[in-house]
């Protein structure tokens, strides 16, 4: 793709989500949220294969559908109540506003389009659809998090948790198993959004950090397999080994990064009396750990760190990645600033 179309296409990205951020107004949100969709589809398609457009194709129907049920939601709310502003009182349409907004998310079972786009993009527009475009949704979702119903983020975060865990156990697919990942910790997210918007707000930040920081290990070893990762020992052996940790730290192992908005949440689940919720959570993320797991046994265990005389990339890439450096050790070591964050 040319260099400039590219850029304008990633302006766009930033103005969509920009207006939607600054919004109060539910149709300049909605407006925001198009500018998104529409600036990111030519990025998908910027290599011309059949699955780059089928997953453009899935995306843009899926993101209308959403939009569509969004749009009609806040028609038919300025009718009963007169206003448009985004902090309405509760009314009708906030069930079905709600769903849309998750739906953009890829919160199941509204998920089917998730891994399959993901899967046919390359890794760099998977990065800006796990983390990016998820912003905007899940600020407008913390915006009305007063009056969103309970039963329906409890049962939604519930299902995506579970979904997240099972869904990722048969993938050998790396960017399959990312967008299960995504999904099973927007679960985790939403499952809390009605009773701390804060803590919420703090757990999306963290997956935000740890998904860009693995991301960009993929990125930089070119590993779109399980396969290819686990010779990725090869190539750079330090990013290889952060990346292993960085995957724990999704899996939300102490003392990572991914382990305190797991724990906070589910004090907070205790807190309110809700621990047989707590205890289904618990056990449902252990499936995610499994594939979490799995996936640092294969870059650490299935190759011993030896020199080969064949003619593999031995330590190839050698010019430094700042960005990488300085995501991934957030990545890993930001449990110390926890308290901090918080009060932010």
């Amino acid at each position: 793709m040319n260099p400039l179309a590219l850029m304008v296409f990633l302006i766009s990205l930033a103005i969509g989500t920009t207006i939607t951020l600054s919004s109060h107004h539910w149709l300049l949100a909605w407006i925001g949220l198009e500018i998104n969709t529409l600036a990111l589809l030519p990025v998908m398609t910027k290599t011309p294969h059949p699955r780059a457009i089928e997953a453009a194709t899935k995306y843009f129907l899926t993101q209308a559908a959403a939009s569509a049920l969004m749009l009609f939601s806040c028609l038919v709310s300025a009718l009963q109540t007169g206003e448009w502003d985004i902090s309405t009182p509760p009314n009708l349409m906030m069930n079905p506003l709600s769903i849309a907004l998750m739906m953009k998310l890829g919160l199941a079972p509204l998920h089917f389009w998730l891994p399959e786009v993901l899967q046919g993009i390359s890794l760099s527009t998977g990065l800006i659809l796990s983390t990016w475009q998820k912003i905007p949704p899940m600020v407008l979702l913390l915006q009305i998090s007063h009056s969103i119903n309970l039963n329906l983020t409890v049962i939604l975060g519930l299902i995506s948790i579970l979904i997240g865990g099972w869904g990722g156990i048969g993938q050998t697919q790396l960017r399959k198993i990312m967008a299960f990942s995504s999904i099973g910790h927007l679960g985790w997210i939403i499952l809390i959004l009605k009773l701390d918007p804060q803590l919420s707000r703090f757990s999306f930040i963290l997956y935000i950090i740890m998904t860009t920081a693995t991301f960009l290990s993929l990125i930089i070893l070119s590993a779109t397999k399980m396969s290819q990762i686990s010779i990725s020992w090869t190539k750079s052996p330090a990013l290889t080994t952060t990346a292993m940790i960085a995957l724990l730290s999704l899996a939300g192992l102490p003392p990572l990064t991914g382990f305190p908005p797991k724990l906070l949440i589910i004090l907070e689940l205790v807190k309110q009396d809700m621990i047989i919720l707590a205890a289904l959570v618990m056990l449902a993320s252990l499936l995610a750990l499994f594939f979490y797991l799995r996936l640092t046994y294969i870059i650490t265990l299935t190759l011993a760190p030896n020199i080969y005389n064949a003619a593999t990339t031995w330590r190839a890439t050698t010019k430094p990645h700042l960005m990488a450096a300085i995501i991934n050790t957030l990545a890993l070591a930001l449990l110390p600033l926890t308290p901090t964050i918080l009060l932010v």
